[in-house]
């Protein structure tokens, strides 16, 4: 399984999404990822925050990793920098997430790989936001 990078696809996993554990969401109306997950959660997604630095986003609680969220998700969305890529991928590992997504700029061919070759689908370089605007809005 390669990397996904077809629309079709792309389509398919946002029509199927509706719990999304955003790492990095930040109470910063200011910041990305508050504007997108924001937005995702206007749109019916479930938004659930992981950053050790926040109690609550969204009026959702915060959870300090990963491994500490409770209940299935559909897609984990990363908006930390691309040096911890590889630590995420191991914790979607241990987690049984099903997709990754790494927004924009968040690049890791590495760490993407071995999350793939781990049987995790992995969307990498887009934002959800705008991809869900752009195939399903």
């Amino acid at each position: 399984m390669p990397i996904v990078t077809e629309d079709s696809r792309i389509r398919e996993i946002l029509a199927q999404t509706r719990r999304v554990i955003v790492i990095g969401l930040s109470s910063n109306p200011d910041r990305p990822s508050y504007e997108v997950a924001q937005a995702l959660q206007s749109e019916g997604f479930d938004i659930v925050p992981v950053n050790p630095n926040e109690r609550e986003v969204l009026g959702v609680n915060a959870f300090p990793d990963l491994r500490h969220v409770t209940g299935l998700t559909d897609v984990v969305d990363v908006f930390r920098s691309s040096e911890h890529v590889p630590q995420i991928v191991d914790a979607c590992i241990e987690c049984h997430v099903r997709t990754l997504w790494l927004q924009e700029g968040v690049i890791h061919h590495e760490a993407a790989q071995k999350a793939v070759d781990a049987g995790i689908e992995v969307v990498m370089d887009r934002c959800m936001l705008k991809e869900y605007r752009r195939l399903l809005g």
